[in-house]
């Protein structure tokens, strides 16, 4: 059975798209912990990270580069974190977490709400600011 990100990336279920490649995938969480919180997913579904084969890891990473580049300059964070658990969904994917103050937790547990018009809001600003 195909997880909920590969149902995402084919369109079977609705998500707020930041950007995509032939390869890869980011669309906003819609349980974020911060405003402009983003999943960054390889297509293929593998369930453990590690277990991507090393150019699709190293792939992965560099189109997270970018979408993390296009938080910062779209939403003015002090910088973009990073987050790999990998037990909520069992198809590889990176959290980036934009930190917007010293002292910001930083936490999957912790969630922030964030209305449908915000994150219709933050998707545009962010799609917007992806370098192609």
């Amino acid at each position: 059975m195909a997880s909920i990100f590969t149902r995402i990336i084919n369109g079977e279920l609705p998500c707020y798209k930041v950007a995509e490649d032939e390869n890869f995938f980011a669309f906003l969480d819609i349980n974020p912990i911060a405003e402009g919180h983003t999943l960054v997913v390889p297509k293929k579904e593998v369930d453990y990270l590690f277990d991507l084969e090393d150019e699709v890891l190293a792939g992965l990473t560099s189109f997270a580069k970018k979408i993390a580049h296009a938080i910062d300059e779209s939403l003015g964070t002090l910088r973009t974190g990073i987050i790999v658990e990998g037990l909520e969904v069992p198809h590889a994917h990176i959290h980036l977490i934009p930190i917007y103050f010293e002292g910001q937790p930083v936490s999957l547990g912790r969630k922030t709400e964030v209305s449908e018009d915000r994150m219709k809001e933050l998707v545009t600003l962010i799609s917007k600011a992806v370098k192609k």
